[in-house]
């Protein structure tokens, strides 16, 4: 190869490299946290939610969100307890979605509900620190009956009719 062409392809390399400075900040950039950032729960200035079918923590103010759950199944719909120390959520763990609860700062999550799948939805907390939810298991009518659950997995009805769609 003479001068003239080692020169041509010096020119060409040059421009190849300065085109790849040129963009490598768009290239390399750090992709944007979007996602799907469902049912969040709010106690204090922490903020739970679930994504990715797991349950995350994040603080009022934004920031790192930390991962409380890594099982493979769902984990959705996290409810602080009304102190805050603990979560209950939906997850279907062993099968069908039940009810589980964790503490809030993480650890072993404790299956609360054995309803078969027959549980509609996890409704929130009693002042009293029961965890409110919609069955259908104890449920004669086809809609579903709020329950109960205290601390010691005892369920207990309650005497609202069709209480769950807000009807009275």
């Amino acid at each position: 190869m003479d001068s003239v062409g080692t020169w041509l392809c010096f020119i060409n390399m040059s421009r190849r490299l300065a085109i790849l400075l040129a963009l490598a900040p768009y290239l390399f950039a750090q992709q944007s946290n979007k996602g799907w950032y469902r049912t969040p729960s709010i106690h204090g200035d922490t903020i739970a939610f679930s994504a990715e079918g797991d349950l995350w923590l994040v603080g009022a103010a934004g920031g790192l969100a930390r991962r409380l759950t890594t099982h493979p199944g769902d984990e959705t719909d996290p409810i602080f307890s009304p102190d805050g120390s603990t979560i209950a959520y939906i997850a279907n763990y062993e099968g069908p979605y039940e009810i589980y609860t964790m503490p809030a700062n993480g650890g072993v999550p404790a299956r609360r509900t054995f309803e078969g799948g027959d549980m509609s939805g996890l409704a929130g907390w009693t002042p009293d620190g029961k965890i409110l939810y919609a069955t259908h298991t104890f449920s004669g009518l086809p809609d579903a009956r709020l329950a109960t659950i205290d601390s010691a997995n005892v369920i207990q009805q309650l005497p609202l009719n069709l209480g769950c769609t807000g009807l009275l």
